[in-house]
């Protein structure tokens, strides 16, 4: 065989090779996009998965200014099936995990973890570009990179805070991606307007479950001096942020009917303390209801950037503290400044989430939104309106902040699932895997209430 000959059969076999959809080696298709590393590679299971860094502009309205590195997980299955863009609004999940509308559409999923949790953080931080829409940016940037080796349809979802950052992302970039699914959303349009006393009032089958968590809370507080010994004695600190134990302990109590909706259901209140109830037992429920290693510095550290932006743009829910009032030292605390340090400044944008809440309402399209009937975040849910197109609200019943598609009652699950796949333009799947997902209830606990 000649040299041309031989010239001549490699280049046949490689354009047979493009012919039939061989696909080129993917680290070569994620090198070839600019600013992107990967940080580790791994196969789990029919997916190739990869944690990466993507340098993202610090100030993406002063490019400038300099770069962060932002950690994204890409779970890839086909360059040929759909995109899930799986947005955390917090960090990154601790391993692969895929979310439900993955699931669904059996694709792939990007999850990019929310600027200013570590080690996504600039250094040094200014906290000012910790905002909705510099996040947003920051999804658009992936999702135009990514675009260049998946080009199927491209969905984002998320789940509490990311359900909420999935939502801001279309605001801005609203063709980035052809639909949303975001779950147990809140969207708090007026924070100086607060529903969610009322809700928590009014939720479960009858007020006796309220009343016994009134009671417990009574009961912490008659008997701090006690629970205060046993948190010091398990090696919590308290200087940082909330600088006694007795503030952080009030503010656990206030927390504790609405943690308790959120992540328990009706079947749960059989197990909340009487008016019997030991020092011992009383901690032993708040361990596992609210946690008190949460309301440490070292618990809260974390999730300083979630309390910045619900002290400058999302807002918060306001503590019910009528059930108490007569024991507290500190009233007023239980608010996001509490959670971040003094020295990072704070000032609350009242039109920010109005902007969004307008979108959704007159010109959002292709979203589907799911809510826990129990759960307290959608006492303030994102709403339909008059010029919102091709779009569902649906709601579990009895559910809390782990409501999914999945456990809407049958007909609104297949409506639900029908609208996903037609908007992923896949067909229907006879069967969906199960799974732990990043969004799962386990992994929601270990974020803020």
């Amino acid at each position: 065989m000649t040299r041309l000959t031989r010239l001549l059969v490699v280049l046949l076999l490689g354009l047979s090779q493009v012919a039939v959809g061989v696909p080129p080696d993917l680290d070569t298709e994620l090198a070839h996009i600019q600013g992107l590393r990967i940080i580790s590679k791994t196969t789990v299971g029919d997916y190739l998965y990869y944690v990466l860094g993507f340098q993202q502009p610090v100030d993406h309205r002063h490019p400038s200014r300099g770069t962060f590195e932002q950690r994204i997980s890409l779970q890839h299955k086909d360059e040929s099936r759909p995109m899930i863009l799986h947005t955390t609004g917090y960090g990154l999940p601790g391993g692969p995990g895929l979310s439900e509308p993955a699931r669904l559409v059996d694709g792939n999923q990007l999850s990019v973890e929310q600027r200013f949790f570590t080690p996504s953080r600039p250094q040094p931080a200014n906290w000012r570009d910790l905002d909705i829409r510099q996040a947003a940016d920051d999804h658009h940037r992936i999702v135009q990179a990514f675009k260049r080796i998946y080009h199927a349809r491209w969905l984002s979802t998320g789940a509490s805070k990311g359900g909420m950052t999935s939502v801001y992302h279309r605001r801005f970039f609203p063709h980035d991606v052809d639909a949303t699914i975001a779950y147990v959303a809140p969207n708090d349009v007026d924070d100086a307007h607060d529903v969610y006393g009322r809700f928590i009032e009014q939720v479960g089958d009858d007020d006796s479950c309220n009343r016994r968590l009134e009671g417990v809370q009574r009961q912490i507080l008659q008997h701090r001096d006690d629970v205060v010994k046993i948190m010091l004695s398990r090696g919590y600190t308290y200087d940082t942020l909330f600088g006694t134990p007795q503030r952080a302990l009030e503010i656990l109590v206030l927390d504790t009917p609405f943690t308790f909706w959120q992540y328990q259901t009706q079947v749960d209140c059989a197990l909340v303390p009487g008016p019997d109830a030991t020092v011992a037992q009383l901690v032993e429920f708040m361990d596992a209801t609210v946690g008190f290693d949460f309301y440490t510095d070292a618990g809260v550290a974390p999730y300083t950037p979630y309390y910045y932006q619900a002290g400058t743009q999302l807002g918060s829910p306001k503590a019910d503290e009528h059930a108490v009032a007569d024991l507290l030292r500190y009233p007023g605390s239980s608010v996001p400044r509490s959670f971040v340090p003094a020295d990072i400044p704070m000032r609350f944008e009242p039109g920010a989430m109005r902007d969004v809440d307008r979108w959704v309402r007159l010109s959002g399209r292709t979203l589907l939104f799911v809510y826990g009937g129990n759960d307290p975040w959608g006492a303030e849910p994102f709403r339909l309106g008059p010029g919102t197109r091709d779009s569902f609200s649906f709601t579990v019943p009895g559910g809390n902040h782990g409501s999914t598609i999945a456990k809407l009652p049958e007909p609104q699950r297949n409506q639900a699932t029908a609208a996903v796949l037609r908007w992923a333009n896949v067909p229907v799947r006879a069967t969906v895997p199960d799974g732990p997902g990043p969004d799962d209830l386990a992994e929601l606990r270990r974020r803020p209430r």
